[in-house]
């Protein structure tokens, strides 16, 4: 007899839309670097294009952390605590990306709340393999 396997799926689409959001971030940086004629491997140009660079760049660094914070979660915690958090994390990774775009100093309150939304799940990991 085999048991019953749980599957993440909330975390699963959340991953996905996370990845969809990412690829948004590597489209833009494309335009830009067009926009501006910058050619690979260069990355300096205008503020305009750095700050999509940065964007890019930041989440690239955020994503280290979050995704193994989210996936864990999911399993020592449960699936839908999990996907709220990515989802928190993925709108203010979004906030984050528009406000940066617009002016680089209003970036401040997207990036707290994906910074708070991965502390949340790397706590709610703990919390699970703790209470395990």
């Amino acid at each position: 007899m085999t048991a019953a396997v749980s599957l993440p799926v909330w975390t699963a689409w959340t991953t996905l839309a996370v990845l969809m959001m990412y690829f948004w971030l590597i489209y833009n940086v494309g335009r830009a670097r067009m926009k501006f004629g910058i050619k690979a491997p260069l990355t300096d140009g205008p503020p305009a294009f750095l700050s999509v660079m940065r964007v890019h760049a930041n989440t690239v660094e955020q994503l280290v952390m979050f995704l193994p914070a989210l996936w864990l979660c999911a399993v020592f915690t449960g699936d839908r605590a999990a996907a709220a958090g990515g989802v928190v994390w993925l709108a203010g990774r979004v906030l984050y990306a528009l406000a940066y775009y617009r002016d680089a100093a209003r970036r401040g309150p997207g990036f707290m709340i994906s910074v708070l939304a991965t502390l949340a799940l790397m706590v709610g990991a703990a919390a699970g393999l703790v209470l395990r």
